[in-house]
Formats: C-alpha cells, structure tokens, sequence
C-alpha cells in the first residue's frame, strides 16, 4: 500500500513491478487500518447509530407542484412520484430525479434571441431556417416550438438529450411541410396551415421515439425569401394582395348589386300587379255604371241624356277658354274677340295640364 500512496503515485500494477501485488495483503492492511479508526465501547455504537440515522434521513425529499419526480432503485426506474413530501431509500440504493412537468419550454429554430429588448434583438441561424419549397423556391423559415413534458420517464430515459432531439425533429418536420407548400402561401395566405400540419407532424416524431412530450405549439416568426431577392418577391406579393383586394372588392360589389336589383326587380312586378288589379277593379266599376245607366235610359230616354250631357259638360267646360256673348248685346255693338290672347291663355292651361298628368 506504501508504494500505491507514495509519489509518483504509480499504480502497483505498472508493467515495471517486479512482481504484481497480493490482493489479499492489501484488503487485510485496510480491515486493520478501520477496525483501529472505531471508537471503542457504547460511544462508537452511537456514533454508528448517529450516522445511520443521517443517511437514512437523506431519503427525505419534497417535490413542488409544478414537479415530478422518478425514483430509480440500483438504475432501474421503481417508480413515479408526484407533489408533495416523499421518501426514498438512501443512496445508492435508490436515486431520484426531478423535472418541472407543467412548465411550458420555448425553442427557437431558424434564429436566436440575442436580447429581449425591448427592443428586441435576434441573430439568423441560416442553416436551420433556409428551406426549399414545393415549387423548388429557397425561402427563409423561423419559427418557435413549444411543449411540455407528458411522460417523465420516457423524456428522462428514452432521449439521450430532449432539447437537441425536439429541435432536430422541429427542423425535419417543418422541412417537410414546407416542402408541400408553394412559396406563394407559404408568404402569405398559407402561414396557418403550415402551422398546424408541422405541429401534428412534429408529434407523430415524437411519439414514435416514446419521449413523453407534447407539442403546445409551432409558431412561425418570420416567413421572407432570402435578402438577395427579398425586393423582387415584395413586389410580387403586394402585386398578389392588390389582386385579392380587388376580387374582394368586386365580390362586395356584387353582393350589393344583385340584392339591390332584385328589390327593384320585386317591387317593379308589385306595382305592376298593383296597377292591373287597379285597372281591372276600374274598368269593371266603369262597365258597371255604364249597365246601371243603360237601364236608366231604357227606362226614361230624355231625361237620362240630359242628365249625361250635363255631367259631360260639367268635366269639359272647366277645362276650356269660354267666351260668352249676350245677344242683346250684340245688336248695338260690334263684338271683339282678342284671338291672340286666347291661344296664349289656352296654351298655357295646356302646359299645366300636362305637367298634372305626368305626375
């Protein structure tokens, strides 16, 4: 044992020993060095006892609510515990790890956060975020994960390092969404279901490893063609979103007009058939006051026709220029007619004649 503890701290197995040690020696030289080390008598029981006692306590632990906590017995996983105070047998008998279940963890693919700001400041990973699309177009993806542990065991023992793995399967199932999509949905109208196809994606992936995680989110950032061309798609997609404001415009436009009109189409055929029942309803008041005076006149011939005849003019004078000449009158004077004023005075009740009927 001197010669293992002596500088140059060789090993007593060095191929240039003489002879190789003998086992048996050194394992009676340290029984004898502990059994000398011992206090003696009850004093020594009780410092046994005592340091029992400690390394029983040691199994105390307490996991918080946001915790659980594997209990491994030499290696092997015994079981799963959740909060609240627990006890495990001491090391190494059984061993414990703990991980927060309910924390929802953030990773960042494509870029990174260099300052929270605000404002805020990030740095482009381009090998992550450059991606090739359905139309063999090179866009530039970034986007976030987010997820929880659901299974401790799986995510502790089944992944050699869960971060590096979720970020590795983010990437391959975001590659693969995209290399479904058209570069012009992926800018633009096609952001959310690429989205949500990655995240369903993603946690096939990872079911099939056992990792005990679950997907919360994906999140794109920041979808842009690379800065070499990023002008000429700008152009393009503000081109693509005129166009849709446009159809849009037209659609509103043609929402709007086809009611309007068939309203007025509506209400057209209404009066119409307001003005035929209107008619009908006159034209047959009118034959019936003509048979009620038709018997009338049967009955008594003169006096109906008097009677028609003053009615008739009743309507007719009214609306005419009269001159009236007394007879008398005119046998001691000549009479004068002004003509011109006349056809005046009568082409002006004409014209407001005419403008009482067109309304």
């Amino acid at each position: 044992m001197d010669s293992w503890n002596k500088p140059p701290r060789k090993s007593p197995w060095d191929k240039r020993q003489p002879t190789p040690p003998n086992v048996d020696e050194l394992l009676n030289n340290l029984q004898n060095r502990f059994r000398h080390r011992l206090p003696q008598g009850n004093a020594g029981l009780i410092l046994i006892f005592v340091a029992a006692a400690v390394w029983l306590a040691t199994g105390f632990f307490i996991v918080d609510p946001q915790e659980q906590a594997v209990v491994k017995r030499f290696g092997v996983v015994d079981r799963v515990v959740g909060p609240g105070p627990h006890y495990h047998l001491p090391s190494p008998i059984e061993n414990i790890d703990i991980e927060k279940v309910t924390e929802v963890r953030r990773l960042e693919i494509g870029f990174r956060t260099i300052d929270p700001g605000p404002p805020a400041r990030y740095r482009q990973v381009l090998k992550e975020s450059l991606m090739l699309t359905g139309d063999e177009n090179i866009i530039n993806v970034q986007f976030t994960v987010q997820y929880r542990i659901n299974d401790l065991e799986g995510y502790l023992y089944n992944l050699t390092e869960p971060e590096s793995t979720v970020r590795a399967a983010s990437e391959s199932a975001m590659r693969e969404v995209i290399g479904d999509t058209k570069v012009m949905d992926a800018l633009t109208v096609g952001k959310s279901l690429i989205e949500t196809n990655t995240a369903t994606l993603l946690q096939e992936i990872l079911k099939g490893y056992d990792s005990g995680i679950s997907i919360v989110n994906v999140k794109l950032q920041d979808v842009h063609p690379p800065d070499e061309v990023k002008e000429a798609f700008k152009d393009v997609v503000s081109a693509r979103e005129d166009q849709q404001k446009m159809i849009n415009e037209a659609e509103g436009y043609k929402n709007n007009l086809i009611p309007k009109a068939r309203g007025e189409g509506v209400q057209i055929v209404n009066e119409a058939q307001s003005y035929a029942e209107q008619t009908v309803l006159l034209a047959q008041g009118k034959a019936s006051r003509f048979e009620q005076i038709f018997e009338e006149y049967r009955k008594a011939k003169d006096i109906t026709k008097a009677r028609i005849y003053i009615e008739t003019m009743e309507e007719v004078l009214p609306r005419v220029n009269k001159v009236i000449a007394d007879e008398k009158l005119g046998q001691n004077f000549m009479p004068f007619l002004p003509i011109n004023e006349l056809r005046r005075a009568a082409n002006t009740d004409s014209g407001v004649r005419q403008s009482t009927t067109m309304r």
